[in-house]
């Protein structure tokens, strides 16, 4: 789908589009309802894999990846530049302060781990391993980690044809319906390259988690519109490319399966200082 692939670490460089990363407070509760959760065994393995409960959460928004972490022990703080979706990160109990990761001040705060759930490839790769080191204690991990959301062809093409259709002047019209796992794994690999670059992590390993969800017709069209190419839409815009969709979902019988992969590139902060 051309708008949804953009919300993964790729060969662009999104962190220059701050239109469309502070975008997704448009519909602040519509994002927090309709986005699906981290699988549970990342989670675990995140908190195992670290030496304490502190964590750091990049870019928290709503704070769906930091309740799952509080839920695990964890004592949470979330950065996020939305203040709209900070302010519901707050609703759900979460610790938020409103800033970009690159202008966030620590003030000497030190943590177990640095989180980034579906929102480092915002955060300028020149900052942002460097940064995280500097606030991980010796031990520390750092975890980037997102979804990979590809819908069947049946869903996803009508929907690419749309967009072309209804919105060729958006910069997320041209992108194929479907892009294959790689070139989110190699996003990902590039992730890995900034962290070794810093010389302040253990060599960062890849994980992968496969799960499935199923989706009806109006599930999925509650989703769309919380993605980075239709949160800057006009209404008639998005009305029309949701009406394609709905029509294709119909054709499937009103409901499909979304088969997500979930990748995580992740590292742990060596040193004694």
């Amino acid at each position: 789908m051309p708008t949804l692939p953009r919300e993964q670490p790729g060969p662009q460089q999104p962190h220059h589009a701050r239109r469309t990363a502070e975008s997704f407070g448009t519909d602040a509760r519509r994002y927090d309802e309709a986005r699906p959760a981290y699988p549970e065994e990342l989670v675990a393995r995140v908190v195992a894999g670290s030496p304490g409960p502190d964590v750091l959460d990049v870019g928290c928004g709503t704070g769906i990846a930091a309740r799952q972490l509080r839920a695990a022990g964890c004592a949470v703080l979330g950065v996020e530049p939305d203040a709209r979706m900070a302010e519901l990160a707050r609703v759900h109990g979460v610790g938020v302060e409103v800033a970009t990761f690159e202008a966030w001040d620590p003030a000497g705060r030190m943590f177990d781990a640095v989180t980034a759930a579906q929102s480092w490839h915002w955060v300028d790769p020149a900052v942002s391993a460097g940064k995280a080191a500097r606030v991980l204690r010796p031990g520390g991990r750092l975890a980037v980690f997102g979804h990979v959301f590809e819908p069947p062809a049946e869903v996803a093409e009508p929907f690419a044809a749309a967009f072309r259709r209804v919105a060729p002047e958006s910069p997320f019209s041209g992108q194929p319906a479907r892009r294959p796992l790689e070139a989110y794994r190699a996003g990902y690999a590039k992730t890995a390259e900034q962290i070794r670059a810093t010389g302040r992590f253990d060599e960062p390993e890849q994980w992968r988690f496969d799960w499935e969800r199923p989706y009806t017709r109006d599930q999925w069209l509650d989703l769309l519109p919380t993605t980075g190419g239709l949160t800057q839409l006009r209404p008639g815009q998005l009305t029309e490319i949701l009406a394609a969709v709905g029509k294709a979902i119909d054709a499937l019988g009103g409901r499909f399966t979304m088969r997500y992969v979930t990748l995580a590139t992740t590292a742990v902060r060596v040193g004694k200082s």
